[in-house]
């Protein structure tokens, strides 16, 4: 396993859980207002954490954790992630799963398998914009099939989008919404201009608060739970 950095406690991370962040290197997206750049461009890659040391430090933290949330990157790229994440559960740790749903056999599988307790997936656009935010050859029907089959599933989830102004206006954001129909719950992530992967993002403006609490009233018509984060 590509592990580019260990968070040894997280109080947000995973809803109502105190957990560890485990950030795995490498993406197939390039979003340009993306947080971790040392995860996604291999040139800002640092020497991986062994897997050994990440295990004994789990073994370690039993009755003090809950939960283990994987994040990156992509996690979904890496071979080994199902033996990797069954070593967490047989800790008896719960498992989130950050994921950008371009791999929905992966995440599939990991359901079928009982190896998640908690799924994130980004939407990173309306279809007709997703190549243009993400920087990458996307395909649609991929992140459909991610949405379904998370949808489906009967595990806690949560789809998110990072919202930039300049990327998205509201009535991208809504037609986000009706690409999720069904769900139950939709957070709406700020953007804030500090670590990026372009920075020419450093200049970019977030959407007021006022802009998107009128955005999540709109949404709330069709989705239960949405959430400003």
């Amino acid at each position: 396993m590509r592990i580019g950095a260990l968070q040894r406690v997280s109080l947000i991370d995973y809803p109502g859980f105190i957990c560890a962040v485990v950030f795995l290197q490498g993406c197939n997206f390039r979003c340009s207002y993306c947080h971790n750049p040392e995860l996604v461009d291999s040139s800002l890659f640092k020497s991986c954490l062994k897997e050994n040391d990440l295990m004994e430090f789990l073994d370690s933290r039993r009755g003090k954790l809950d939960a283990v949330s994987i994040t990156g990157g992509e996690p979904t790229m890496q071979e080994k992630l199902p033996s990797f994440i069954s070593q967490i559960k047989k800790m008896g740790f719960a498992v989130k799963l950050d994921t950008n749903g371009s791999s929905p056999e992966v995440i599939r599988n990991l359901i079928e398998d009982k190896l998640l307790d908690y799924i994130a997936m980004d939407i990173k656009a309306p279809f007709d914009k997703y190549k243009e935010v993400a920087n990458a050859n996307v395909n649609q029907d991929f992140i459909r099939e991610s949405i379904k089959i998370i949808l489906k599933a009967k595990v806690p989830y949560e789809f998110r989008t990072t919202v930039v102004q300049s990327q998205l206006d509201e009535k991208d954001i809504l037609n986000i919404g009706k690409m999720i129909q069904g769900a139950s719950r939709y957070v709406l992530q700020k953007f804030v201009p500090s670590k990026v992967l372009d920075n020419k993002f450093l200049k970019e403006k977030a959407m007021s608060d006022e802009k998107l609490q009128n955005i999540k009233n709109n949404l709330e018509k069709h989705i239960p739970n949405v959430i400003i984060r």
